[in-house]
């Protein structure tokens, strides 16, 4: 039987008319012939606008909905169907750049020690045109702490987009996932990682990120001060008491050879 990647995506009513973009990019990744993907769609809420927009006739691809929490919530959810050993991210209008899922897997089946993957993303403009930008960290391993300082740094802005993560799913399930916050979700996930585990990043480019006017990050209510400070405030306080906790990943004698 063969092993599993899980794509994680999140969806509401806007996204969806970007969800085939997504589903070709992801038809489009080749992965070793012992492994396989399945997607599992979670739509932020139940309506009769998403379903559409869902490829019918891919037994690969998972449909479900649910009561409106936002992405976090939704993508947590998702983990029910999440029957891998390894999970990606992928927002609904987003797409995966060639190759990022076997370039994500290589390097944690290389290295059990790895719990993370994080790879170059370029933006993806509303003329057709993507743009890169200087910050990317070196090509290799991200060790513990790393992400969390810089963020704390520089404005907290990582040096690596939390839109592109692939985790081993049992690392993810004992964070608790995704936080329980109106934005900022994936980014405190992100630091929680960084916290706990030894990460990855590819600097070949991995994702390309839609930039479009109904894009959740583009809202005045998504820099609004006093909630931008209080999210700032509780994904550092998360990741800083998991370091100070002692808890990592792999626990003491448990390296892992890819097997969840």
């Amino acid at each position: 039987m063969a092993r599993r990647v899980i794509i994680v995506t999140a969806v509401h009513v806007p996204s969806a008319q970007f969800l085939p973009d997504a589903y070709k990019s992801i038809c489009e990744q080749e992965l070793p012939d012992d492994w396989e993907w399945r997607w599992v769609i979670q739509e932020d809420g139940k309506t009769d606008q998403v379903s559409p927009h869902v490829p019918d006739s891919d037994e690969r691809v998972v449909f479900r909905q649910g009561r409106p929490g936002g992405p976090g919530v939704a993508r947590m959810m998702a983990m029910a169907h999440a029957d891998g050993e390894y999970v990606k991210v992928l927002d609904a209008d987003d797409q995966l750049a060639p190759g990022a899922l076997a370039r994500d897997l290589a390097a944690l089946e290389a290295d059990a020690s790895i719990g993370w993957a994080t790879s170059r993303v370029l933006d993806f403009l509303p003329d057709g045109s993507t743009a890169g930008f200087p910050g990317d960290p070196d090509a290799g391993p991200i060790e513990p702490g790393e992400v969390l300082e810089y963020w704390k740094a520089n404005g907290f802005r990582a040096q690596v987009h939390p839109a592109t993560l692939f985790v081993r799913r049992d690392l993810l399930l004992a964070l608790g996932g995704w936080m329980a916050l109106p934005a900022s979700e994936d980014t405190g996930l992100l630091m929680a990682l960084n916290a706990t585990s030894r990460g990855w990043f590819s600097p070949e480019v991995g994702l390309l990120y839609r930039k479009w006017p109904g894009q959740a990050t583009s809202q005045p209510s998504h820099m609004e001060a006093a909630e931008r400070d209080a999210r700032m405030a509780v994904v550092e306080a998360r990741a800083r008491a998991l370091a100070d906790l002692g808890w990592s990943y792999p626990a003491e004698g448990q390296w892992r050879t890819g097997t969840s």
